[in-house]
């Protein structure tokens, strides 16, 4: 009686103990595939059952990261599977949404929004979609984002608009689109910094005097 007990136990354990492993296995391959843009990969795992909302050892999701890596095959299988959630946040309160903003995937951008994906963050005052469009090259991604209802004097929790991300790192397009939707380039942050000195400390000294004297 005891050794068939003892024989069970070893049976439960070894299954267990591979169901650790297959599972650890699914979960390497999930994010390889997402990383490598193998879409069919990727939904293989999704209709196994792997989670298309888990995270990876950075704590970044799968639809983060495909948007980072322009991994669009696998951002597609991701998109179409009703229990991705478009809105996840990784531990700097950063979305697909930004990420794709930041990148300038102005047609990824719009099937994010078209799938509900929020414009604003999850806070009255948080870094937004249109901050990280105005920090990147692409200035199409700031008209896709204000096109939509994107808040235009944004603030982030030090009081940073996206007029003064792209006054430092963006296009000059994107300031002038910006300026154009009804940015105010005489709003500070907490350092008492406006977008005019934002453009200083990137050496833009043209751009500088212009948004100290935007009605000009």
């Amino acid at each position: 009686m005891m050794l068939k007990l003892f024989i069970k136990s070893l049976a439960y354990l070894a299954l267990i103990v591979g169901f650790s492993i297959a599972k650890a296995g699914a979960y390497e391959d999930f994010f390889q595939a997402v990383r490598r843009d193998d879409g069919a990969a990727v939904e293989a795992l999704l209709v196994r059952g792997f989670d298309p909302n888990a995270r990876d050892e950075k704590g970044q999701s799968a639809l983060f990261l495909s948007q980072r890596e322009g991994s669009f095959k696998a951002a597609s299988v991701l998109l179409l599977h009703p229990q991705t959630r478009v809105d996840l946040l990784n531990a700097a309160g950063e979305s697909a949404l930004m990420m794709g903003s930041l990148k300038g995937h102005v047609d990824w951008v719009n099937r994010l929004l078209d799938k509900g994906a929020r414009l604003e963050g999850p806070a009255p005052a948080a870094w937004t979609a249109l901050h990280y469009a105005a920090t990147g090259p692409e200035p199409r991604t700031v008209q896709a984002l204000l096109a939509r209802g994107a808040l235009v004097n944004a603030r982030s929790p030090n009081g940073t608009t996206p007029l003064m991300m792209a006054a430092r790192y963006g296009a000059e397009a994107s300031v002038s689109l910006l300026l154009q939707a009804g940015a105010d380039a005489a709003l500070q942050n907490e350092g008492a910094l406006r977008a005019s000195d934002f453009a200083k400390l990137a050496g833009r000294d043209a751009l500088a005097q212009r948004l100290a004297q935007p009605g000009r």
